[in-house]
């Protein structure tokens, strides 16, 4: 024996067998501890926990409520069945290292992360279709008509019959909500940091954002590009490019270039100055609504600065704004779920439940309409 505590693997060994016994103490500790007092409950003993999550917990019904039904830290966040239990179990000793390293010591650093930390936590739920939700909820048990809203419970029984997840509608039951903006501001924030960094790099360049076009160099603008565009690149002068806007447009309608036929997505919208410019190369009738419509593409000028050379990283920052401002109330709504033209009108009817700049509204009203089911639910 003292042969073998000498060697190294006989060391390792040893460790080995200390950490795992560790860990079953641990494990039997904190979830025979699960049910009491929550002042002494083993998840709060990081005070990490105890400042930032306990003050929303204990104003939650989940605490106290009518039917004195209390659900705890281990109720929503520790399975019952033992391997999903265990790997809970692993993860949060991991959870332990990070608090001994300071990772979210002060309030501060909790509300930066805790936006990261959620969306971790309902992917989580989401993927075991919120199984510590139904320890307590049986959805054969509800009984719609005793909500005290028609509405909402409406909105329920229909979520259940299309198999939506509860925290798909339910987030922030227990601990505040989140800045739902910070992930999609974060990514934002990268992409810009990027295009300042790489500059105008390739034939090809998409701006971040709404940007102004202009007929000559140093003169007024004569309209407006919209971000995500496709911008031809046909001149590199320094400060300015000179492109090409290819696009479509529909008969009458000589202020805006679409980014396709019969599609309200929006490129560019031209003032009266510039409208004359436009080239034609094609004319169609559409069958279906047989309106006359143009292949155009307009040359004009735009400040170098604020562009993309691919498109797919201005889809990740649509992406992440889909998730931010569509589930808090109801499971995102993907993309490809309408078409084009549809889009518009059912954003504008959730206009009042998200919370987005001018400026984000439109950028997200063309990614929904880039990626609806009849632009492939992908571009």
């Amino acid at each position: 024996m003292k042969r073998l505590i000498t060697t190294f693997w006989g060391r390792i060994s040893i460790a080995v067998v200390a950490l795992i016994c560790l860990f079953s103490a641990a494990t039997v500790f904190a979830t025979s501890n699960a049910k009491s007092d929550p002042a002494d409950n083993f998840c709060l003993s990081c005070h990490e926990m105890k400042e930032n999550v306990l003050p929303d917990y204990l104003k939650s019904t989940h605490f106290m409520n009518a039917s004195g039904v209390r659900a705890d830290c281990s109720s929503c966040h520790v399975p019952e069945d033992f391997i999903p239990m265990m790997s809970r179990k692993a993860m949060a000793a991991r959870e332990v290292l990070q608090s001994m390293r300071g990772v979210l010591d002060t309030p501060e650093k909790f509300n930066e992360n805790r936006y990261r930390l959620a969306k971790r936590v309902w992917a989580e739920m989401e993927a075991n279709d919120s199984r510590e939700c139904r320890r307590c909820h049986d959805q054969q048990a509800f009984d719609f008509t005793k909500f005290k809203k028609a509405k909402k419970a409406k909105r329920m029984e229909k979520g259940l019959a299309e198999g939506q997840t509860c925290i798909g509608c339910h987030k922030g039951i227990v601990h505040k909500l989140p800045d739902m903006s910070s992930g999609y501001k974060l990514v934002f924030k990268d992409i810009k940091a990027e295009a300042a960094e790489t500059g105008i790099d390739g034939d090809v360049q998409y701006p971040l954002m709404i940007v102004p076009l202009f007929s000559e160099k140093d003169g007024k603008a004569a309209g407006k590009v919209l971000a995500a565009t496709r911008l031809e690149v046909l001149d590199d002068d320094g400060d300015w490019l000179k492109v090409r806007i290819p696009g479509w447009q529909q008969d009458g309608v000589e202020a805006m270039i679409y980014e396709e036929q019969g599609k309200r997505i929006f490129s560019a919208a031209l003032g009266k100055n510039i409208r004359g410019d436009v080239q034609r190369s094609e004319t169609m009738i559409d069958p279906d609504t047989e309106q006359t419509w143009h292949k155009v593409s307009l040359e004009c000028w735009v400040k170098a600065k604020d562009m993309v050379n691919d498109r797919e990283r201005l889809w990740t920052y649509g992406s992440e704004m889909l998730t931010s401002a569509c589930s808090t109330c109801h499971s995102a709504t993907p993309a490809s779920h309408f078409k084009a033209n549809q889009w518009i009108g059912n954003l504008k009817a959730m206009k009042h439940n998200i919370s987005l700049s001018k400026e984000e509204y439109r950028f997200f009203l063309k990614y929904l309409q880039m990626h609806a089911s009849d632009m492939g639910g992908s571009h």
